[in-house]
């Protein structure tokens, strides 16, 4: 159900730094309502409004401690949490057939199987970054190693905030599965996450994946392709964390109208 014909849509994990621009977003937009909030069960704002919680988002509707709680109907859920809170989502969502947005990462293969399941009843997109940059690079990162070929190393460099949890971030991992897929390698085999004293030569069918952690860095991803003589790298960086909002809401506009399934961005920006 809609308010105002615009897109209702319910978060979870209101205060989450992610989730407050989208819910400060949400409420800026002509396109979108907020139609409701959650927190975990023992948070200390459960019950109070979401306009007392977050100063700069004028909302009336209490913080819930789940999606069964909440009483505004809504049409699409907006996930940007941890993996165990992401899994609640997605089995609420399989319950209840609302569509839903999922951009947590660190997921276990045996986790994004059974939201695979799931989404079998709902339909969801669920991508590890939802910028419309970074999802180019995803597309170009395949291209570039079906054209340069196995002549060329490919390494892959991520570097995040001090605050991020998990390594390396999900977007560095679906990088590394592209290039595996290219090469027709299996990443769990080839992988390399770390490189510390005497390891001898590269192998030549090695994938490097390294992290960095400082600061506030919202996001940086490289992408190198080394030859003999020749480098070429592809780079991302992410200035704002509102590039990843502004994906997901419009991932949220355009899965409210698909049919039951698991989707990601390429799918949403017609990349595939």
């Amino acid at each position: 159900m809609t308010v105002n014909t615009k897109l209702a849509c319910a978060v979870v994990g209101a205060e989450g730094r992610m989730v407050r621009r989208i819910c400060e977003l949400i409420a800026q937009s002509d396109r979108f309502y907020l139609a409701g909030a959650t927190e975990r069960a023992d948070h200390p704002h459960l019950g109070k409004t979401i306009r007392e919680v977050l100063a700069t988002v004028p909302s009336d509707e209490k913080i819930a401690g789940s999606l069964d709680e909440l009483v505004t109907p809504f049409d699409v859920i907006i996930d940007f949490t941890f993996p165990p809170v992401s899994m609640q989502t997605a089995r609420f969502a399989g319950r209840s057939s609302k569509a839903a947005v999922i951009g947590s990462t660190g997921f276990s293969p045996g986790q994004m199987a059974e939201i695979q399941s799931l989404a079998g009843n709902f339909p969801c997109v669920c991508a590890p970054n939802m910028s419309t940059g970074v999802n180019t690079l995803f597309k170009l990162v395949g291209e570039v190693a079906q054209i340069l070929g196995e002549d060329f190393d490919a390494e892959v460099l991520e570097v995040h905030h001090h605050n991020k949890k998990d390594a390396p971030s999900g977007t560095a991992l679906k990088i590394a599965r592209i290039l595996a897929d290219a090469y027709g390698r299996d990443l769990s085999q080839v992988g390399v996450y770390e490189r510390k004293g005497i390891i001898g030569e590269r192998k030549k069918d090695e994938i490097g994946i390294q992290t960095l952690r400082a600061g506030d860095i919202v996001g940086e991803h490289t992408v190198l392709f080394c030859g003999q003589g020749e480098r070429l790298e592809l780079i991302h960086r992410a200035h704002s964390r509102d590039t990843f909002v502004y994906g997901a809401l419009r991932a949220a506009r355009w899965v409210i109208d698909r049919p039951n399934g698991l989707y990601d961005m390429q799918d949403v920006l017609g990349l595939r």
